[in-house]
């Protein structure tokens, strides 16, 4: 089975154009997308869950 893809933080903050500070400000309210905390202290977020949350976001024309 393959592993799904997991984006490093910086990705994930290039890709909906936001900036770390804003970023943890949206998480502190529940607002971010789903992150791994990986053992070796790194965070992960998987596509699925980006993907998932760019949906939750998106405003019907």
């Amino acid at each position: 089975m393959a592993r799904p893809k997991m984006l490093k933080l910086s990705e994930v903050l290039e890709e909906i154009e936001m900036s770390r500070a804003a970023f943890y400000r949206l998480r502190a309210r529940g607002k971010a997308p789903k992150l791994i905390k990986l053992p070796n202290g790194h965070i992960r977020c998987r596509r699925s869950d980006l993907d998932a949350w760019w949906a939750t976001h998106e405003i019907a024309a």
